[in-house]
């Protein structure tokens, strides 16, 4: 068994989650080589102030860090007890991507080996469901201090791996930890600072090829492990073999949630038409049907294309990206329902009067088309037919912020939509207001789909309507 390298165990207490917006407060470290166990933590100026929930939930305030020095100050000292050694964090990913953004804002580069004690905990005891810290605090019967001091934690995580070496013995727990630290090999070129900058969280990613050409977009609620699946060689077939291949750099763009990041991979694959990406592509042709009254009182079905102004009082039935969608889903129900083809316009009447349409030639039409069915019934029996594809009316008098939090209940993404339309994503309400009097955008099939799917579930507090604003 390969033996591990020097270990450094860190914790850090931060403004919130965000690490492009929000700022380190504190940071613990111990470290673990053959010179001993040393720890070291300060306080850190955020230069920003720390929410009230924050300041609840770790004990440090703006007072407390107003003459603390700030990461500037510390980033070399940080750096050098980090440099060569095992990262060690609990949820490491989010400890290790803090300190990497704060020394890159700094052009310090900064890259390790990082270990979770979450995934460690799983890994040794996969019957247990809690795997927190207090989880692990009283499953060990471990030593806590101050609890959520960024020394302390740090401290306690020491304390962890020496206690499961005692249950579960070195070489077991090693073995553990290099299956945790083992990562897959990343396509030729590819920088591996870029990939490990990956955030965790939700948002959409980019992948570019030799040429700076777009390859490929995607979205997850996990963005670097879903990119690091993509370099797996278990989650591989021939497609994605040969997109790999071509892979040159990697981007990413986070979103406080799920919502936010279908609408920004549905609106980026149509605007920047990534060449691997064949659904949500742009796309022109998509339509509705409505029902049209002929001169003789008969209900026939028109297609439309989707983006058309809408009608007063007019009603559409379903949603298809092709007349070609359109119309088998149309044949469909005039085959269930016994409808004829020909009052349906999925045939043209023969040349004489009362031509049968094929539906009633193999026994499958109720006879609009001979006479043998009036009008009247055969409208109605349309109309609750197609009803079951009835589009969804706007539910509000105009546009509608939807309110997005991210899983810190710190930071909000404020969607725009109106009538199933999607006009932008902003970071705060002013800027909402503001982008909902100067928008304009076209109605999109997919972009509609995403949006009645997520407001069958969506909390009603979660949406401000404008038109009720004063």
């Amino acid at each position: 068994m390969k033996s591990l390298p020097p270990l450094v165990f860190v914790d850090l207490e931060t403004t919130g989650a965000s690490i492009h917006k929000d700022r380190i407060t504190e940071i613990g470290i111990v470290e673990v080589d053959e010179e001993g166990v040393r720890q070291w933590s300060s306080l850190v100026n955020p230069q920003q102030s720390i929410p009230a929930f924050i300041q609840q939930l770790t004990g440090i305030n703006d007072e407390m860090v107003a003459d603390a020095p700030c990461f500037e100050v510390l980033a070399e000292e940080v750096l050098q007890k980090l440099k060569g050694k095992l990262f060690i964090a609990h949820n490491a990913r989010f400890d290790y991507g803090f300190l990497k953004h704060s020394f890159a804002r700094l052009n310090l580069p900064f890259r390790a080996n990082t270990l979770c004690t979450v995934k460690l905990s799983k890994a040794l005891y996969p019957e247990h469901y809690k795997h927190n810290l207090d989880a692990i605090v009283s499953r060990l019967g471990l030593v806590a201090g101050d609890r959520h001091r960024a020394l302390t934690d740090a401290e306690l995580l020491w304390q962890f791996l020496q206690a499961v070496y005692k249950v579960f013995g070195v070489e077991h727990v090693n073995e553990a930890i290099m299956k945790q630290i083992q990562q897959p090999t990343l396509p030729q070129g590819v920088d591996a600072d870029s990939v490990d900058a990956l955030p965790e969280g939700p948002g959409i990613y980019r992948f570019y090829g030799e040429t700076g050409a777009l390859l490929y977009v995607g979205k997850s609620t996990q963005i670097r492990k879903r990119v690091l699946n993509h370099f797996s060689q278990d989650h591989r077939d021939a497609k994605q073999q040969a997109l790999v291949q071509q892979i040159r750099k990697v981007e990413a763009q986070e979103t406080c949630g799920e919502f936010g990041a279908l609408l920004l991979e549905a609106q980026t694959v149509k605007k920047e038409r990534p060449i691997y990406n064949q659904q949500l592509r742009a796309n022109d042709g998509s339509c509705t049907w409505v029902l049209e009254t002929q001169a003789n009182g008969q209900l026939k079905p028109a297609l439309i294309k989707a983006d058309e102004p809408k009608k007063e009082g007019e009603i559409r039935y379903g949603l298809f990206h092709s007349s070609k969608d359109a119309q088998k889903a149309l044949r469909k129900l005039a085959e269930n329902h016994r409808l004829c083809l020909i009052f349906c316009g999925l045939e043209t009447a023969g040349k004489r009067n009362n031509s049968p349409c094929f539906n009633y030639q193999i026994h499958k039409c109720d006879g609009a088309c001979v006479g043998k069915e009036s009008i009247g019934f055969h409208n109605a029996r349309l109309i609750s037919a197609i009803s079951k594809l009835k589009q969804a009316s706007w539910p509000f008098d105009g546009m509608v912020i939807v309110a997005e939090m991210d899983n810190s209940q710190l930071h909000c993404d404020y969607h725009l939509v109106q009538d199933w339309c999607y006009f932008g994503t902003a970071k705060s309400l002013e800027e909402a207001k503001h982008i909902a009097t100067s928008s304009e955008t076209r109605f999109d099939a997919d972009i509609c789909k995403i949006i009645q799917k997520h407001f069958k579930t969506i909390d009603p507090k979660c949406i401000i309507d404008l038109s009720c604003e004063c």
